[in-house]
């Protein structure tokens, strides 16, 4: 199949088109920036675009069986002196619908869109959240497109650990220093509550199922393990083999602010994802701590 993935010069569509490409497809990228040198995505074709401005053409895309939409936006993605909830809905709920109509018009197949799970799991703040809103907003946009020419799904993802090699990631490096110990002021904790995780391979095998087997006009939510965010902190601590106690702590973490976690502070998000759409997309489950450790390994101290 040839694949385009958008956002393809990131972690998880990075993630993604490398391991499409080693299952056999014909795999292209496209993002606003090249991928980084250090990465073997430089051996795929690189498109240069933008979807929130509108610069892909129906002429590039024409080509393609299927897309790989890994391109949405969050608060790390927020233009400077710009209000965040203005960019999430223009960057989601505007821009991700319209680029999956520009796809559908130049041809292409198949559709398969990365989302975030909250508006499944919270769905109580999505008039009150502008981001989880915007990403409700988002999925209602391209599952509406979906018709007997144009297959679309959406992965709904949790928080997401992985590694591309040779790619930084700098939220994970500064992980992977706390974990070593080497930032000074901020002791081992993590803030009070929890969520689900998935790492870049389970989700990678969810996106190569969903564009063999997904059902058209279905948002799944996909997921794998459930930690407070101690645990999973604390598997950086073991993974550096840095073995002291990291408790939940009611209070603001530096590294993952209150601002990051929309469900607030202190809840315990929890769910299991269906089995039934587990075996369908056919991606595998208790592969956090596996995911962490590849992290550790890749950004760890050498002196």
């Amino acid at each position: 199949m040839r694949i385009l993935v958008v956002g393809g010069t990131g972690m998880i569509g990075g993630h993604a088109a490398l391991h499409l490409a080693a299952l056999g497809h014909d795999v292209s990228i496209a993002g606003r920036n090249p991928p980084q040198p250090t990465t073997p995505l430089t051996k795929l074709p690189f498109i240069k675009g933008d979807y929130i401005e509108g610069t892909f053409t129906r002429e590039q895309l024409a080509p393609f069986e299927a897309v790989v939409f890994a391109a949405g936006n969050d608060i790390r993605h927020k233009p400077k002196d710009v209000d965040f909830a203005a960019h999430a809905l223009r960057a989601n709920a505007e821009a991700v619908p319209r680029f999956a109509a520009l796809c559908r018009e130049a041809g292409v197949k198949r559709f398969v869109h990365i989302g975030s799970f909250y508006p499944h799991i919270a769905p109580e703040l999505i008039e009150s959240n502008a981001y989880i809103r915007s990403r409700k907003l988002a999925v209602d946009g391209i599952l509406a497109l979906a018709g007997p020419n144009f297959h679309v799904c959406s992965l709904d993802a949790p928080f997401v650990a992985g590694v591309v090699p040779g790619m930084s990631l700098p939220m994970f490096e500064t992980y992977t220093r706390y974990a070593e110990g080497k930032l000074e002021g901020i002791p081992p904790f993590g803030p009070a509550g929890g969520t689900n995780f998935i790492s870049t391979r389970s989700l990678s095998e969810a996106i190569a199922g969903a564009l063999e087997r997904g059902e058209s006009g279905k948002a799944y939510l996909v997921g794998d393990e459930n930690l407070s965010f101690a645990d999973y902190f604390g598997l950086f601590f073991k993974a550096a083999g840095n073995n002291v106690p990291v408790p939940s702590l009611d209070q603001e973490h530096p590294l993952l602010p209150d601002a990051a976690i929309y469900t607030g502070r202190g809840n315990m998000v929890s769910y299991e994802p269906d089995p039934a759409e587990t075996a369908q997309l056919g991606y595998r489950r208790h592969d956090v701590a596996a995911a962490v450790a590849e992290i550790v390994a890749a950004f760890r101290s050498h002196d």
